[in-house]
């Protein structure tokens, strides 16, 4: 067994070593293009938990106008900041928008379907909101 299946925290370091001193030749290179790989999907997962929040928030601030609030507001407020940093940080994931979008508000309308007790066909199949929209500091939906 290898040292990046007992005791990956090693391995890292290892593997990071070797990069710094040029011994190009202990890599594991299989392993590293893994984690290189996994850690893309990572970033993508993180931006489409922080729109699946944001759009849930979105849904429940335009279908339950009476129980609108400061909570609310910081959360959308937030979670735009978030979305934002994601993307400065990752700017390759500009082109995967749309299906993150997708991903995204279809998990939305669930989690805002059991957060409200609102029917999931009460709204829209698809995201009624353009991502400039979604971002935009001063768009809430009525």
């Amino acid at each position: 067994m290898s040292t990046y299946e007992t005791d990956f925290y090693r391995w890292t370091h290892e593997q990071a070593a070797a990069i710094r001193a040029g011994r190009f030749n202990e890599l594991d290179l299989q392993n590293i293009a893994e984690e290189l790989e996994s850690m893309g999907r990572s970033e993508k997962r993180a931006l489409d938990s922080r729109l699946t929040v944001l759009l849930a928030h979105l849904l429940k601030w335009r279908h339950q106008p009476a129980r609108r609030g400061k909570s609310w507001q910081l959360t959308i407020k937030g979670q735009r900041l978030a979305v934002a940093d994601v993307l400065d940080d990752n700017p390759g994931l500009a082109a995967k928008l749309p299906e993150i979008l997708t991903h995204a508000y279809r998990r939305a309308v669930i989690d805002a379907s059991s957060e409200t007790g609102l029917d999931e066909e009460l709204f829209a199949a698809d995201c009624p909101w353009t991502f400039d929209q979604i971002v935009d500091a001063g768009f809430f939906p009525e």
